[in-house]
């Protein structure tokens, strides 16, 4: 057997298998719906992961409309911002988020998912969410992925 066969390949921007894949909001709880899609932007279903490089696909989360909580997170988990400026704190919970945008939520779920560097904005870049269930990436083919088994 030759053991010069079995060496590590290292996937870079360049030779990376990136695909388009389809993700239905209304399959899963917000935040096992939300692990599953940082999963596919790093790249980690795939075997040929490698850590330093954005080796994921390009996610397209469709119903952000209909996604689901459970127990009384709808009024009790709050999101938190500032602006700098002293009294300048702002609260809003998970109902009223929503029904501003419902695709921020999702977003936002995803984004403290990722790495907090460079390469995390970077793969962050590959999350494409909408409202409804048309989105304008057609000519990319992607795949429909089900998280119903979760």
């Amino acid at each position: 057997m030759d053991h010069l066969s079995f060496k590590t390949v290292s996937v870079n921007k360049a030779n990376a298998n990136k695909g388009w894949v389809v993700v239905d909001a209304a399959d899963a709880p917000l935040g096992r719906l939300a692990s599953q899609i940082a999963n596919m932007l790093r790249g980690k279903h795939k075997p040929s992961f490698t850590p330093n490089s954005d080796c994921g696909d390009n996610v397209i989360v469709i119903n952000a409309d209909n996604l689901r909580v459970t127990g009384k997170k709808m009024t009790d988990k709050i999101y938190i911002t500032h602006s700098g400026y002293p009294g300048g704190q702002k609260r809003i919970n998970l109902r009223d988020k929503k029904a501003k945008d419902s695709t921020r939520v999702i977003e936002h779920a995803v984004r403290g998912m990722l790495q907090g560097n460079r390469l995390g904005a970077e793969q962050f870049r590959n999350l494409f969410v909408y409202k409804g269930t048309e989105h304008p990436h057609q000519a990319q083919q992607p795949k429909a992925v089900s998280l119903t088994n979760l």
